[in-house]
């Protein structure tokens, strides 16, 4: 398994998948939990038929996952979230795993609920990606179409974003551009480089 482990993770629309996508294209070994939950809830994948058999037709247009459908009714039903969490996170942290086994030296593994599940008991160090909720919502809103109380509804469906940054060992604020925050977290890692090569 990789000698350690850094955790990224952030509330929704902080910027995290622009920080990991920033990491990526630099050679970093990232281990995507939303990559992978998006692999397994595509055509053909292996959560789809727990996912039919817990909410029905009516979550499938034919073979595919209708994910505005699925997104409706979880986030407006805290038991609904709680099955599909039970299905995904079993399958999303088997995969984790075996990406993280698979590498050699540090690696950064992009998780949303990482302290939600208990993740953060893997990391070595975490990175908190961060905007202030009213930056929140309007991303939220900006990506959905959806209305302020539904883009709320969103963002309290997860660990309150200030408590993930007072958790963290370090925080990027993301409101800025893109490319700013990239370098910010280009620089945490060539810093974590550099401690462990110290050592």
């Amino acid at each position: 398994m990789s000698n350690y482990v850094i955790g990224l993770t952030g509330g929704i629309a902080c910027g995290k998948s622009n920080l990991s996508k920033a990491l990526k294209e630099h050679g970093v070994p990232v281990v995507d939990a939303d990559e992978i939950s998006h692999a397994l809830t595509a055509k053909g994948g292996a959560a789809l038929p727990c996912i039919r058999e817990r909410f029905g037709d009516k979550v499938f247009d034919g073979d595919e996952l209708n994910r505005r459908a699925l997104s409706d009714i979880v986030f407006s039903d805290p038991a609904a979230r709680d099955a599909l969490n039970a299905i995904l996170h079993p399958m999303v942290l088997s995969e984790i795993r075996r990406q993280l086994d698979e590498t050699d030296g540090p690696a950064v593994m992009d998780v949303p609920l990482l302290y939600e599940v208990g993740m953060d008991s893997w990391c070595q160090e975490i990175w908190c990606a961060y905007v202030p909720q009213k930056e929140q919502v309007r991303r939220v809103r900006r990506r959905g179409a959806i209305t302020w109380k539904e883009a709320l509804r969103r963002i309290h469906s997860q660990m309150p974003v200030m408590e993930k940054r007072k958790r963290a060992d370090h925080v990027i604020r993301t409101e800025g551009p893109k490319a700013e925050s990239a370098a910010i977290a280009l620089g945490l890692w060539r810093d974590a480089l550099d401690r462990l090569n110290a050592k």
